[in-house]
């Protein structure tokens, strides 16, 4: 397992980003067994000491990932013109008929991305067809040590699929299509929670800091008794509790069909809503759902990329901040995003924040995100000893390269943390005292290997996944044509551009 970097390691001259200072000011930091032990000027290194000249650089801690999934980096570029709906629909096609090893190889394509731009732990929900297995959820697991980043690793399960879970959409297939979808069954929910529970008794890997979290993927998607039986069973071992909340209007038209009430006010009331509970997307949030997230201390992750890509609508940012709620923030999956850069997903969190409106006192400020892509991430991860660069807390820190056109001139540090760097300045990571990025090359894995066999990979899959790919190109126009009139009624939010389509 991968280990934090041991004895002292002394920082010098680092410009530290920090929130309520404009321009960062040099500052010296310690380490101690990958721990920060003191910062200040003018340090005195210990007997030993490794001593680290950052005077040309800026350092943030690493950022946090909110939300993505590890599956989806074999999967990058798959399609265009997707819904959600319609990347459900694709699963089985871009996901389907990996071996153990392709599960370990997708996640160390998305972890290397992520760590090349500055970020250095993630929440991770990961799928596995037709049940999460012990092997696979391994392989992701050693994915992400080998690499050296911290993760929480959650197994995404379901017991219905998209047509069951969408009300009239398995009605709307033609009988052929309704027999292929049939073999798409999922197991009882009994059998999936009994997997879950194997794989948690027997998790081996939170000594790296990889730790284990449930995940039913969408509420619609589960039974009721399901959806409690996977709260039941993180609360039992002390673990988290993740799911996709009013992602897209679809969802919240059909929870409110369904349940006769919003997916959050549901939650509520089957005793799921707690602090380690996290929420993803929750666009199709009211201001009454933001009260119910706030006063159960739950977090929301947002994802503005997959939010804009797939057609979902806008997050509320200033108002969920408003409200009390814990934001932080996440890329979502590369098969849907389609990258993993932490600073693109503040950029774009930044930007969506003002189109919502042409007064400046409602949008979310450059600290704020900032914020929710390091501190409210890690709250969201359940971490409290990362987050932010201060003393007790582990050295994930990283080194930006204050020559890079990014930072020329450097004005604003959050501010151009925020808007301006894009990944392309990264010059070091560390992770827990330990150099995992060293001028701009990973020291945990070689690029043109993970290149070969990701190549080796997609030729293979794109051949086992042939009938798949079929089955979806007749999938595609009903659920394209079905979701999208969904979607057009009326629900008491509204969070596209324009409220319909034409």
């Amino acid at each position: 397992m991968a280990q934090h970097q041991p004895g002292h390691i002394l920082i010098q001259g680092a410009r530290l980003a920090t929130t309520g200072t404009r321009r960062a000011e040099p500052t010296d930091i310690l380490i101690h067994d990958g721990i920060i032990t003191a910062m200040g000027s003018n340090l005195a290194a210990p007997e030993g000491a490794q001593v680290f000249d950052a005077s040309e650089l800026l350092v943030h801690p690493g950022l946090i990932n909110a939300h993505t999934h590890g599956h989806g980096g074999l999967a990058r570029g798959q399609g265009d013109k997707w819904t959600l709906e319609l990347l459900l629909a694709a699963a089985p096609w871009i996901t389907g008929n990996r071996a153990t090893e392709d599960k370990k190889l997708t996640t160390q394509i998305v972890a290397a991305e992520m760590v090349a731009k500055g970020c250095t732990a993630a929440y991770d929900l990961f799928y596995e067809f037709p049940l999460p297995s012990q092997d696979g959820l391994d392989a992701v697991a050693e994915a992400y040590d080998e690499i050296g980043m911290r993760a929480v690793i959650a197994p995404m399960v379901a017991d219905r699929t998209v047509y069951e879970a969408i009300p009239g959409l398995y009605d709307a297939l033609p009988e052929a299509l309704q027999a292929r979808v049939d073999k798409l069954r999922l197991k009882p929910w009994g059998d999936t929670i009994n997997a879950v529970s194997t794989a948690l008794k027997h998790w081996k890997w939170n000594s790296a800091d990889i730790r284990f979290a449930v995940a039913p993927t969408i509420p619609l998607h589960c039974a009721d008794a399901f959806m409690c039986a996977c709260g039941k069973l993180a609360r039992e071992h002390g673990v988290g509790l993740h799911s996709h909340i009013g992602e897209s209007k679809v969802q919240a038209v059909s929870g409110l069909k369904r349940y006769g009430k919003t997916l959050v006010a549901h939650l509520e009331s089957l005793g799921l809503l707690g602090p380690d509970f996290t929420a993803a997307h929750a666009i199709w949030l009211d201001d009454d759902d933001f009260k119910r997230i706030a006063a159960h201390g739950a977090s929301l992750a947002h994802n503005p990329g997959s939010n804009m890509r797939l057609g979902n609508g806008m997050f509320r940012l200033r108002e969920a901040i408003d409200a009390g709620v814990n934001v932080g923030m996440g890329t979502d999956g590369a098969n849907c995003a389609d990258n993993q850069n932490m600073y693109e997903a503040m950029r774009y969190a930044s930007m969506l924040s003002k189109v919502q409106t042409p007064d400046p006192r409602f949008w979310a400020s450059v600290e704020e995100i900032y914020t929710a892509a390091t501190k409210g991430s890690a709250q969201a991860l359940g971490f409290k000893d990362i987050g932010e660069i201060a003393v007790g807390k582990k050295a994930d820190i990283v080194f930006l390269d204050l020559n890079s056109l990014n930072w020329i001139p450097h004005n604003w540090s959050v501010n151009q943390l925020v808007h301006t760097e894009d990944g392309t300045g990264v010059k070091h990571v560390m992770i827990g005292g330990r150099f995992v990025f060293k001028d701009g090359k990973h020291t945990t894995i070689n690029l043109r290997q993970l290149a070969i066999r990701a190549e080796a990979a997609r030729e293979r899959l794109e051949a086992l996944n042939a009938e798949n790919k079929q089955m979806y190109d007749m999938l595609e126009p009903v659920v394209s044509s079905f979701c999208p009139g969904l979607a057009a009624q009326p629900y008491h939010l509204k969070r596209y551009l324009c409220d319909a389509p034409a």
